[in-house]
């Protein structure tokens, strides 16, 4: 089953491998597509718990002039170094809490005692790669990154957001906008000053290669805003942007800052800091993203835990959202090894009751007056059935019109990123972890259309506008495949995104591992 390619071992391709093509890859397609996920599971006899702390193995796909080649390397992290030099695991991870060898020193094992009072987060960053300037880095959630050369997969160097801006988290979805810019929302909360949230952008122009020196030295703090209670600040995973405002959704998924900070004594692991509290509503904050400051309007919706936002715009004085909510937060513990490793059968048995993801857009009127008639909708779009009902005490309540349900890890033409969209791409999540479906949904239909192959697990579908593109499906959609049938090698299929047909497969001729998110980076002309 596909739950066995999940948890096993990864290994390296450090040189790079020639695929063998099926069909026709547009010769247009010029660039390398990096990927980011957990590769290593095990480390001598020691076994992670969670299948988010495996070590991060990064994969790359460069298309150039119809061919495809693919290499692959360990992110070579401190973490890393550390846990391969000692041939066990040694560095904690979000699911898996390490303890010093009871051999040691005394005085050894009070510094480490003492070191994860406040926690040392590991630097497997293991989730996404991130662009600021021209650097790009591998990126978890943490307050390390380690930057890499695209086209070589090497590990450059450790950077600590710490070094340019104080935080302790921050995430590994950015937003870009057309100049190139990059916005970034991370979360204070211990040791670093008032806890808040931060919302932050590194210009285009950041990068200084000539003296090697970071873009994100040239960090600028946009605004703040305060947690709405002091020790349990909302997970977040990624957030929405228009043209004018960045969309915060301040969620009843909270982590636990006194269990954070005891963990280690407890015997507990960091995951289990974070809790649901399903008594708890949801606010949605709106900030100018020039001065920084949020709209006074306080916006609430029902709770929910939310992980990937698809797009945002503004249209006729609303903003407009689209994310993927769940209603309780029983994902990441799906995730658990242990869970991964049941059989198909008893997984889908203990799964029957995870809430599927659902495509829900939420719409905030910009211009509320204090004075509008209690009760009333004030959503005046006509396209939707999203509402947004002002309340006696001023708060405008939202809830979603639900677009689609079942599709994760969503993708877009990223043109339209912050504009008034039609289509998104996202694998479909039926029942299990393991999608076997590529969907496009169409938002004005309703309708959607899939790629699937029996057998075939796809990674998240990633968008390539054709060049001189104007319509928004002009492209094709790229996801790397693979499969527990020892007959079915794994490769990066391309689809026609207008039809969602195959156009090319390029066959991988050695093992490639199922990965979470990445980036397209077209070559320079």
């Amino acid at each position: 089953t596909c739950s066995r390619s999940l948890q096993k071992n990864g290994s390296e391709t450090p040189e790079p491998v020639t695929a063998q093509v099926n069909g026709s890859i547009p010769s247009w397609l010029q660039g390398t597509l990096v990927r980011n996920g957990p590769g290593l599971f095990s480390v001598g006899d020691s076994e992670y718990n969670h299948w988010f702390d495996g070590m991060s193995l990064l994969h790359s796909f460069t298309f150039s002039n119809g061919e495809v080649t693919y290499r692959s390397k360990f992110l070579k992290s401190n973490t890393y170094k550390r846990n391969i030099k000692a041939n066990k695991i040694v560095v904690s991870e979000f699911g898996t809490m390490v303890y010093p060898d009871p051999c040691k020193n005394i005085f050894s094992r009070i510094s480490t005692h003492l070191s994860n009072i406040i926690p040392d987060f590991t630097d497997n960053n293991l989730i996404n790669i991130v662009r600021y300037g021209d650097d790009y880095y591998a990126s978890s959630e943490v307050n390390y990154m380690n930057k890499i050369d695209p086209a070589t997969l090497e590990t450059v160097g450790r950077i600590n957001y710490r070094s340019h801006i104080a935080l302790n988290l921050a995430t590994a979805h950015p937003h870009y906008d057309s100049e190139g810019n990059t916005y970034n929302i991370g979360t204070v909360f211990m040791g670093l000053g008032t806890p808040k949230y931060i919302i932050f952008k590194v210009p285009a122009d950041a990068s200084d290669k000539e003296h090697n020196k970071p873009a994100l030295r040239k960090v600028q703090q946009i605004g703040s805003i305060p947690f709405r209670s002091l020790l349990f600040p909302s997970y977040f995973h990624s957030f929405g942007m228009t043209e004018n405002y960045i969309v915060f959704v301040e969620q009843p998924f909270k982590l636990d800052i006194v269990k954070l900070a005891t963990a280690y004594f407890r015997g507990a692991n960091w995951g289990n800091c974070l809790k649901f509290d399903k008594d708890d509503i949801t606010l949605f904050h709106v900030i100018n993203k020039k001065t920084g400051k949020a709209i006074s309007t306080r916006f609430y919706a029902d709770n929910m835990v939310v992980f990937h936002h698809i797009n945002a715009y503004e249209t006729n004085e609303h903003v407009v959202f689209d994310l993927i909510s769940y209603t309780d937060s029983n994902l990441y513990n799906m995730f658990y090894i242990k869970n991964i490793k049941q059989e198909t059968s008893s997984f889908i048995q203990s799964n029957k009751t995870f809430s599927p993801p659902s495509c829900q857009r939420f719409v905030l009127p910009l211009n509320t007056d204090k004075e509008s008639p209690k009760g009333t909708n004030l959503v005046s779009l006509t396209d939707t059935s999203a509402k947004a009902v002002m309340q006696e005490d001023g708060s405008v309540y939202c809830q979603p019109d639900t677009l689609f349900v079942g599709l994760e890890l969503p993708g877009i033409n990223y043109h339209f990123n912050a504009k008034k969209y039609r289509y998104f791409y996202g694998f479909r999540l039926e029942w299990s972890p393991h999608p076997n479906k590529i969907a496009k949904f169409d938002i004005v239909t309703r309708k959607h259309i899939e790629w699937h192959q029996e057998n075939c697990y796809p990674s998240e579908p990633v968008f390539v506008a054709s060049p001189g593109a104007v319509e928004e499906d002009d492209g094709v959609i790229l996801s790397s495949v693979v499969s527990p049938d020892p007959n079915i090698s794994p490769f990066m299929l391309v689809l026609n995104a207008k039809t969602m047909e195959e156009m090319a497969r390029a066959s991988i001729p050695v093992s490639v591992h199922i990965d979470l998110h990445g980036l397209f980076i077209p070559a320079k002309p």
